[in-house]
């Protein structure tokens, strides 16, 4: 789909961050859009900004941990526009804590979200694609598939088991060339994900890294994709980093990762545990952006591209070729 005019395109999770700014990206390529979200009231102002770019817009309010809700998104999208030919599963939600000192009713409503939810939405709209014989469907997946998240286990698990059902769909499909799944992996964005986080930490919420993705940018890969679809696009230059670092590194991460979550909540000042937005909608957190985001030196991107490099060669020299000419851990 080089062309993305009059393309039918479902935004799951487009009420505010990457799913807005995605909604007006598709908007701006004049396709024709279903948005879905919780909060209906935003939702309208979202579909209103669209069509104000010139896209037909629909608005659906959706809990994507409702596969009836999901199912009726996509019969919905057919009945409007008679085709589907872009999902993007967007919806997602966080809840930050020590494990134990997490509820387990959030824990299970982070992965009923973040990992049920797109599930929903392929077992929605897969028979809708084998039936057109085309689509594509996205996911919002993270950084989070390759790497621990301390003090948001969950979280991770719902990313993990993303990417896995990704990758079994894409194993399923193979003999469907015009039907594709495809991940997007950015990793710390400028969301308002923040404001919308459960938080059982005992201390306030903060940015935790200083390097953080636009969640415009992360809509222009939706984009892309979408007009060239691929497994895997990547968003931002710490996420190749990270996946190659847990790949050949696994324990050096999780220390890093385990001592700096838990040196950085404790400099927060102290807070009251709240659910967020885990089982209710929140009012907090209406734009694209969280408004932490900082412009990154010049010299940064240059400095993580010659990590990545360096941390490429370290994992390759720990290999070794054998006898038949493959290659064995030294």
């Amino acid at each position: 789909m080089r062309n993305l005019h009059g393309a039918v395109v479902v935004v799951a999770g487009a009420s505010s961050g990457i799913g807005r700014a995605t909604a007006l990206a598709f908007a701006r390529e004049g396709a024709r859009l279903v948005l879905a979200s919780r909060r209906e009231e935003l939702l309208d102002e979202v579909a209103e900004d669209c069509r104000g770019l010139g896209a037909d817009t629909v608005a659906l309010p959706t809990d994507v941990t409702d596969p009836e809700a999901v199912r009726r998104l996509a019969d919905r999208a057919v009945e409007e526009f008679g085709a589907i030919d872009v999902w993007i599963a967007n919806a997602g939600v966080g809840a930050l804590g020590r494990f134990d000192d997490t509820p387990v009713e959030a824990h299970r409503r982070v992965i009923e979200t973040n990992l049920l939810g797109p599930l929903h939405g392929a077992h929605s709209v897969l028979p809708v694609f084998r039936r057109q014989g085309r689509g594509t469907f996205i996911a919002t997946v993270s950084v989070g598939a390759w790497a621990p998240a301390p003090y948001a286990a969950a979280y991770a698990a719902s990313k993990f088991g993303l990417d896995g059902l990704l990758e079994s769909l894409r194993a399923e499909l193979v003999d469907s060339p015009d039907l594709h799944v495809c991940g997007v992996y950015p990793s710390f964005t400028d969301t308002p994900g923040m404001s919308h986080a459960a938080n059982y930490t005992g201390h306030e919420l903060a940015p935790e890294s200083p390097f953080y993705d636009d969640p415009e940018d992360v809509a222009k890969t939706m984009v892309a994709v979408a007009r060239r679809p691929r497994a895997r696009a990547m968003v931002g230059a710490l996420t190749p980093l990270t996946r190659l670092g847990h790949a050949t590194v696994p324990r050096v991460v999780e220390r890093v990762a385990g001592h700096g979550a838990r040196r950085h909540f404790e400099k927060q000042p102290p807070a009251s545990t709240t659910d967020g937005n885990l089982f209710r909608p929140v009012v907090e957190g209406r734009g694209i952006t969280g408004g932490f985001r900082t412009p990154m030196p010049a010299w940064i991107s240059p400095v993580l591209m010659a990590g990545v490099a360096v941390a490429a060669a370290a994992a390759y020299g720990s290999f070794a070729r054998g006898p038949d000419g493959r290659l064995r851990r030294r």
